[in-house]
């Protein structure tokens, strides 16, 4: 006699259904070409001078003249969504994204015969971000105005809307765009960690470079550059990309100073105590938690009794703390020390208009 936990059903049939529609309806998915189709996605959002093997042949050149008015290189990167902006925070948490993928998932990716487009569309923005850090305490973050965007409908090689560009720098600082981008380039360096060691050396320059200016010039950034904020404000402050970004370059040099930083804001940040219900490009706690996880896994010998609570308790697990109150302190992070010697730290970003 058959039983079921499930009421008024007969559990053979159920069974015998799952296997007859269900797993042959599984068997249909394609995933490698649902890669190839997801990587064809970023091709099509290209801004800049295209390359002779783009494969969506419908794009051209567009964005040509972007940072001519204020005088630097802003040609490249990726437009949001449908539009023609090119929005500094959501650009950097998806190349953040590219690479952590292909870090966790080269094989798989490289099996699909997808691994040369995953870096290249990494590489697309990664380069665009060398181009935007023009000094060590300046960051371009936004090129195009979402206003005049949303209201004309027009493809990007014909566009005629403003291409003012927007920058950050220590007075007008922009904390979460800083340390996301800083996140982008220490994780694309272990995408391209086998492949192109003298490219690793020039993101984590930047990295580090933009880390720091992250930390010691606080403020949110779309107080800084009014033009993002009807369309990417930071609700969660720059306490969780700071984390974010200091695990991120933690993983790419093992250097003990990100462990420390860590260590040292994980509660006052919320990266230990806020009950986590999204990850996005704003909220990056269910990241932090994620990566502290596998920290503890895979540095456990390495770590001190202290650095080895706080990492448990930022790792994944039900929490009903509030979300933590933003801060002003600067904590300037321990002398530079390898890992394994562990022992017992707004963005108008002015609208540049000359």
């Amino acid at each position: 006699m058959e039983t079921c936990i499930i009421p008024t059903f007969n559990c053979g049939l159920l069974v015998k259904s799952f296997l007859i529609f269900v797993l042959p309806a599984m068997a249909e998915f394609n995933y490698s070409d649902a890669l190839t189709k997801s990587l064809l996605y970023f091709e099509a959002q290209r801004s800049g001078r295209l390359p002779h093997n783009q494969r969506i042949k419908w794009r051209g050149d567009s964005g040509l003249i972007d940072g001519l008015e204020q005088g630097v290189d802003l040609v490249g990167g990726y437009y949001d969504a449908g539009d023609h902006v090119k929005f500094g925070l959501p650009m950097a948490f998806t190349i953040t994204m590219l690479s952590w993928a292909t870090v966790e998932y080269g094989e798989e990716i490289s099996a699909a015969g997808e691994l040369d487009n995953a870096l290249m569309a990494i590489k697309w923005g990664t380069d665009y971000f060398l181009k935007a850090h023009t000094e060590p305490n300046v960051l371009w973050v936004q090129v195009g105005d979402g206003s005049t965007d949303h209201y004309c409908w027009q493809r990007p090689e014909d566009m005629t809307t403003s291409r003012q560009a927007y920058k950050i720098d220590a007075q007008h600082p922009g904390s979460e765009v800083a340390a996301e981008t800083a996140a982008a380039l220490a994780a694309a360096s272990l995408a391209f960690r086998a492949s192109s060691p003298d490219y690793v050396v020039l993101l984590l320059r930047h990295a580090r470079e933009l880390f720091e200016f992250a930390d010691r010039h606080r403020g949110r950034y779309d107080e800084s550059v009014p033009g993002a904020k009807g369309y990417y404000s930071s609700v969660s402050g720059y306490g969780d990309e700071l984390l974010w970004a200091a695990l991120w370059l933690l993983r790419a040099t093992e250097r003990i100073e990100y462990l420390n930083y860590v260590v040292d804001n994980a509660y006052r940040f919320g990266g230990a105590t806020w009950a986590v219900s999204e990850f996005s490009w704003d909220i990056k706690y269910a990241g932090i938690q994620v990566l502290a996880a596998k920290l503890l896994t895979e540095q456990r010998p390495k770590l001190s009794a202290q650095q080895h609570r706080t990492l448990r308790n930022t790792s994944p697990r039900p929490s009903t703390t509030s979300a933590p109150a933003s801060t002003s302190t600067h904590t300037t992070p321990p002398t530079s020390t390898a890992l394994p010697e562990v022992s017992s730290s707004s963005a108008n970003g002015t609208t540049s208009n000359t």
